[in-house]
């Protein structure tokens, strides 16, 4: 009898598990359950189809019809309850599905802010996560002459970059000393900010709401931190991060174990017998004993992959590879290889920048290796910085080599003879590994 597999979630870990299930396994029949979206889109899309350089269709990875030749079977809808005992997941349109094999991928949700005046119930306030965030936004756009954004990390600047290009006078409040220190060190987010100034953006450093004022439409008129300083809007970005989504899942008939995110052990396996989790709800216990969250793209895409393999027989165990991530700050290229923010008591920094320009390298090592890399202002080929990370290369060598790395001869190289280099403590929070 073919088997009967069902996910929760058409976001990446959900498509990719859905893609890998039908490779493994020819017969099967899968069905993917999302409330969002009736197609999987690409999420890191949302700031280019808000700008007006994608259409929404775009930002679909797949044609439409790859999920009907690869039989998939995509459901619009909501799921409810879950029962384990009888293997079924219900829906908010009352249908019932059974399965064999279940994949909780729902990923995750906006971090709520709290401040008096806020409330569900305030017009012109927007997140910067879903495709109903960019229904928001772009509801608000044509009305909105000033926009307060709240928080200081990647989403925050792509929601700035964005209201920026439609012209709209922008306010960006940071509550630490500098942009984006789970990630950045202190030169890195301060060149950062400097490049955001010169196109407009008011960053304010270590700076909170204290309250948000409506006017008499119920709309968002103005943010008042608690430096007290009052900032008129009419729109207001809540950008802060994100957190699982999982707290529906308390409600349940059967519940999986629920801890920061869903619970699973190193094969993505929940407590519950033929349930799995992957992408940014699972908190994933790792073979070492970490606890580990990992909201990325990248992460869930491999997750998503690993849970389609152990729901088809021959488990493996799920062990992060070194650290990457990419983006960029406006103009600026960002690459970041290693162990950055999780960096051992006593790691220290080789801090190159360039003398005119918004390029920086950031080379951090360790007992005489070197551990990670934090590359602003060109293109870098993380694989090749991950391998000598792997490797263990010492600082001398790979600083000897960094311009094998180099990933854009095309697009213009770093020139790496006008760097101004020095010699850094590195001091940066961790990126959240219990």
């Amino acid at each position: 009898m073919a088997r009967r597999f069902v996910i929760i979630g058409n976001g990446v870990a959900g498509i990719t598990a859905a893609m890998t299930l039908r490779e493994r396994d020819p017969l099967a029949t899968i069905t993917v359950i999302g409330a969002e979206t009736p197609y999987f889109f690409s999420r890191t899309a949302l700031m280019y189809a808000y700008m007006n350089t994608l259409e929404r269709r775009d930002m679909e990875p797949f044609e439409r019809k790859v999920y009907r030749e690869r039989r998939v079977d995509l459901v619009f809808d909501r799921v409810t309850d879950l029962d384990a005992a009888a293997r079924t997941v219900t829906t908010a349109k009352g249908a019932v599905h059974p399965y064999d094999g279940l994949l909780v991928a729902t990923g995750s949700t906006p971090r709520a802010l709290a401040a008096p005046g806020l409330d569900d119930a305030l017009d012109g306030v927007v997140r910067f996560v879903s495709m109903q965030d960019l229904d928001a936004c772009e509801r608000l756009t044509p009305s909105t002459r000033e926009a307060v954004v709240v928080g200081g990390g990647l989403i925050g600047i792509e929601l700035v970059e964005c209201l920026v290009h439609h012209g709209v006078r922008t306010t960006f409040l940071v509550r630490e000393p500098w942009y984006w220190p789970v990630a950045l060190a202190r030169e890195e987010g301060a060149m950062v900010t400097a490049h955001m100034r010169s196109h407009g953006v008011d960053v304010r450093h270590e700076a909170e709401v204290a309250s948000v004022e409506r006017d008499d439409a119920g709309r968002v008129r103005a943010v008042r931190t608690k430096g007290g300083d009052a900032l008129a809007c009419q729109m207001l970005g809540v950008c802060i991060g994100v957190e699982p989504a999982v707290a529906w899942m308390r409600a349940l008939t059967t519940p999986p174990k629920i801890d920061r995110g869903v619970a699973v052990d190193a094969t993505l396996k929940t407590s519950l017998d033929g349930v799995w989790a992957a992408g940014d709800c699972a908190e994933v216990t790792l073979d070492t004993g970490a606890r580990v969250l990992e909201p990325i793209w990248y992460a869930a895409k491999r997750q998503g992959a690993l849970a389609a393999r152990n729901m088809t027989g021959r488990p493996a165990r799920y062990a992060p590879p070194t650290f990457f991530n990419s983006a960029k700050f406006f103009e600026v290229e960002y690459t970041t290889v290693g162990d950055l923010v999780a960096a051992p008591q006593g790691a220290a920094s080789v801090f190159r920048k360039h003398r005119t320009k918004n390029i920086s390298q950031r080379i951090v090592h360790h007992d005489g290796k070197v551990i990670g890399f934090n590359m602003l202002g060109s293109r870098w080929d993380h694989a090749v910085l991950a391998r000598w990370i792997d490797e263990e290369r010492p600082l001398a060598w790979c600083l000897a080599h960094l311009r094998d790395a180099q990933f854009d001869v095309e697009f213009g190289r770093a020139d790496l003879g006008a760097m101004r280099e020095e010699e850094l403590p590195l001091a940066v929070p961790s990126r959240g590994v219990a």
